[in-house]
């Protein structure tokens, strides 16, 4: 029984430590869709902080300036989104795609520049902390490897990932700000006669998707592998915007919708331990079945934001 619940506890950690990375980037999708502005270029922004938080990380020994230098950088590619997008009213799909390109791309050729030709970073030093590592162990609160521990002793970045869907829920559903970014999602025309400006609105929206994203790649590449490699995000950004549309475009959706992905994932990775009969490229391949599963259950019973992928122009032509 006791091998059991051990079990359990190894899923569940396992779950919330892959999930986090998904609901950083998530929530930045929430952010930007609300606005009316697409981003499917999340990946590629993923791929960038990724690269990014594991560089200054590893040459400054922070993670944490690491991991704000990966948001930083995401929100530098959802910048050059929101300029094609937002102000050249360039198709959005088609900026996404190239973003995808353009974070992968600059990310391994900085990758080889930086670090002798390789498409991956050195180990980091010195990972994201541990903040309730003081209750487990021999003498502590909790034994160390139990349940507990296997649950809760984990990265500071899966406890922020869920201290700032709290915060994202509020500015959304309880300030100005964020009924403003829901007007500018619904009816930009109207929001407009009011004196709200659409296109702030929508750069700040795209350059905070592109933030959060950045926050997922490192959440990634620091906390959970301790270094960048040419193959570490695997379609995670697209798995967070399949998340974001399976969450109703809510950042408590969102959210529940990464940790069903994130628990595919620990699946995965349990069964592998255990040995079990299974390809190991068919255990790989449980977390995007399941997102293509759930995509197709849901078409047709969510309401995306009404002027979502619309091109707003100010002048009315």
């Amino acid at each position: 029984m006791e091998a059991f619940i051990k079990d359990i506890g190894f899923i569940i950690g396992t779950t919330l430590m892959y999930s986090t990375p998904l609901m950083f980037t998530s929530l930045g999708a929430v952010i930007t869709e609300r606005s009316g502005v697409v981003n499917i270029g999340l990946e590629g922004m993923m791929f960038f902080g990724a690269f990014v938080g594991a560089a200054v990380a590893y040459y400054t020994q922070s993670p944490w300036l690491g991991f704000f230098c990966a948001a930083l950088g995401g929100a530098l590619l959802a910048l050059i989104h929101a300029i094609a997008c937002v102000s050249f009213a360039a198709e959005q799909i088609v900026s996404g795609i190239a973003m995808n390109f353009l974070g992968s791309g600059a990310a391994l050729f900085l990758s080889r520049l930086f670090f002798d030709g390789a498409t991956q970073t050195l180990t980091i030093p010195n990972k994201i902390p541990l903040p309730l590592a003081f209750l487990f162990g021999d003498g502590k609160l909790f034994k160390s490897a139990g349940f507990m521990d296997l649950i809760f002793n984990r990265f500071a970045t899966v406890y922020l990932a869920f201290l700032l869907v709290a915060v994202v829920w509020f500015v959304l559903y309880k300030t100005k700000v964020g009924m403003r970014i829901q007007a500018v999602g619904e009816h930009p025309e109207a929001a407009d006669t009011l004196g709200i400006s659409v296109y702030r609105i929508r750069y700040g929206a795209v350059m905070m998707s592109g933030f959060f994203a950045g926050m997922g790649g490192a959440a990634m590449s620091i906390a959970v592998v301790s270094r960048f490699s040419n193959t570490l995000i695997s379609g995670h950004g697209f798995i967070a915007l399949a998340a974001m549309i399976f969450g109703k475009w809510k950042p408590q959706g969102a959210m529940l919708a990464c940790l069903l992905f994130g628990g595919a994932k620990g699946l995965e990775i349990f069964l592998g331990a255990k040995g079990f009969p299974v390809p190991s490229s068919l255990l790989a391949m449980l977390p995007y079945i399941l997102t293509i599963v759930v995509l197709v259950g849901i078409v047709g019973k969510t309401t995306p934001p009404a002027a979502i992928g619309k091109i707003f122009d100010k002048s009315g032509k």
